[in-house]
């Protein structure tokens, strides 16, 4: 990861923009004491999460009775 003071990068933006999409990474300095205030990267393609199904299978058990019933408006919730 190299070091580069805001005003270059600044200055060449178009430059280090075609470097970062080919990965490289930039730490961004400020003033004479060379303060690091941020990075710079490309960003990294993240993974859809995949939901497991079937966790609680086996753990938990749901009855109906027969004489259970619910209206439309019970199961509409109004």
């Amino acid at each position: 990861m190299k070091t580069v003071s805001i005003g270059e990068f600044k200055a060449n933006l178009s430059e280090y923009a075609e470097k970062i999409q080919k990965g490289a990474e930039y730490i961004i300095t400020y003033g004479r004491k060379k303060k690091k205030i941020f990075r710079v990267g490309p960003i990294k393609e993240e993974k859809p999460f995949k939901r497991k199904l079937g966790l609680m299978q086996g753990k938990a058990k749901v009855i109906f009775h027969d004489d259970w019933k619910m209206t439309t408006e019970e199961f509409l919730g109004s």
